[in-house]
């Protein structure tokens, strides 16, 4: 499971794990509403766009786009990765939880356990370790903006 918390607690930064061990360290730009990440030594850039500013881009080092995610933190919204597009679904208006769906099943999810700390967790199966952080760190900028 990924988890991300605050670096500080005025901190714009979050330190990402999985099971308990540091991988990442997210880091928003101020300016341009995405930011970057490193993630196994390679260098990973989200950029947002779109009329709405929810739609997300994240790039490898060399610029190319790995994902690209559409209508971030909204009732239903996409993400394409690797040829395919994967849905998710916020099952409850009334919470920002976030369920990944493949063929009508819940098969994946990210939930904020804590806004006060800013403090969020994810388990999406079968998503590569960069696309999965990058779901992450797209809805912690959803969510923080809010």
């Amino acid at each position: 499971m990924l988890r991300a918390s605050r670096a500080g607690l005025l901190s714009t930064r979050y330190d990402i794990t999985r099971d308990d061990e540091a991988i990442s360290t997210w880091k928003p730009s101020a300016f341009i509403g995405g930011g970057s990440f490193e993630l196994g030594g390679h260098r990973y850039d989200v950029a947002r766009g779109g009329w709405t500013g929810r739609r997300y881009r994240l790039c490898d080092e060399t610029g190319r786009v790995v994902a690209l995610a559409d209508g971030v933190g909204r009732s239903t919204w996409t993400l394409e990765t690797g040829g395919q597009v994967h849905t998710f679904e916020r099952p409850s208006p009334w919470r920002r939880d976030q369920v990944l769906v493949r063929d009508g099943a819940q098969v994946g999810t990210v939930r904020r356990t804590s806004a006060w700390f800013g403090e969020a967790e994810a388990e999406l199966p079968g998503l590569p370790q960069a696309v999965q952080v990058f779901v992450l760190v797209s809805l912690l900028a959803v969510w923080d903006e809010d």
